[in-house]
């Protein structure tokens, strides 16, 4: 039993680095993952749709702080084309402020669709998806001496979720990123990127976030991801997106293959906890119950005018009444004198 799973653990391994080879769609798309890459088919997997009404409140979930972010040092950073994403190198100078454990940033990669779709994100909250989604990858480095290490064990890593849409401004941050996409069209491509204030690319506000325990989005799927959802947004330009969504390709050379809708499905949560940092501030009604109740008024203010309608008919015939019986009686007493 030891030797078979040892043998189970050096084959994940081997696919980790490369033994086999996958897709988001087709014959190696998401849904076969699990064969090759058995922790795919387990029950704590990532991304998931965060369902506002069922996250718990926790008060004590301490803010979380980024470090070294607007001053990622001298060196210049490198930009590489992996053929499933953009994936931007960082140093070890940033890390996360917050958390139980140091986690200092190794990568940060994107999540996109393709032009004329009207998702590209992998977390979700409550069922909404975003035209992107920006994901900064940290390992426990007081735990492990390197991302590799870190990935396969119970949060090992750390990574931000930053949902990305569509608004009218150009965003400077991303577009040091951007503006080098055409010179690593082909898979395995590389360039260097000037360092620049990554602290640009999450949102204004880091007070709101969702919290989980889950797992790399992509194969081999280790369970090792401690999650931070944001829950702000930030925001490109839709020039910026349409850079994103037709500049690369997913292959190395002809027939280039475009390097679109890299973004997995939302998983099963089963049963773990999703956390918030603050208080649900949703509406009091939802809009059936809205409408209900709209309707419920209408209705009770008809029926109060009907009401109002027939009580003064019935007391105007009363009045009219009155007026024939006073009347009748002085013309019977006219008559008797």
């Amino acid at each position: 039993m030891l030797f078979l799973a040892l043998l189970v653990k050096v084959t994940w391994i081997l696919a980790a680095e490369g033994g086999h080879h996958w897709t988001y769609e087709g014959p190696h798309g998401q849904d076969h993952w699990p064969a090759s890459y058995p922790e795919c088919g387990s029950d704590a997997q990532s991304p998931i749709d965060i369902q506002t009404v069922s996250v718990t409140f926790d008060p004590e979930l301490p803010a979380l702080q980024p470090h070294g972010y607007d001053q990622p040092g001298t060196e210049p950073l490198d930009l590489l084309n992996n053929g499933h994403t953009v994936q931007l190198s960082l140093p070890p100078t940033l890390y996360l402020g917050g958390l139980a454990q140091k986690y200092v940033a190794a990568q940060l990669h994107l999540h996109w669709g393709q032009k004329g779709s009207p998702g590209g994100s992998e977390h979700q909250i409550d069922s909404e998806t975003t035209a992107a989604e920006l994901h900064i990858v940290h390992y426990d480095s007081e735990s492990y001496d390197s991302l590799s290490n870190a990935a396969q064990r119970p949060q090992g890593l750390a990574v931000l979720g930053v949902l990305i849409e569509v608004g009218e401004n150009e965003n400077p941050a991303y577009e040091h990123i951007l503006s080098h996409l055409h010179e690593i069209k082909h898979k395995d491509q590389k360039t260097s990127v000037p360092p620049f204030n990554v602290r640009g690319l999450l949102p204004q506000q880091l007070e709101q976030f969702f919290r989980y325990n889950g797992s790399l989005t992509t194969p081999p799927c280790y369970q090792s991801v401690l999650w931070t959802v944001f829950n702000q947004r930030a925001q490109i330009s839709k020039g910026q997106l349409e850079k994103l969504q037709e500049t690369l390709f997913a292959t190395e050379e002809e027939p280039s293959e475009p390097l679109v809708q890299n973004h997995r499905a939302p998983q099963p949560l089963n049963q773990r906890t999703v956390f918030a940092s603050f208080m649900q501030a949703g509406p009091l009604y939802t809009t059936g119950e809205m409408l209900g109740l709209g309707v419920g008024i209408v209705v009770g203010c008809l029926c109060l005018l009907l009401a109002i309608y027939f009580i003064a008919r019935k007391i105007r015939k009363k009045r009219l009444g009155n007026r024939k019986s006073v009347v009748f009686t002085s013309a019977r007493a006219t008559t008797e004198a």
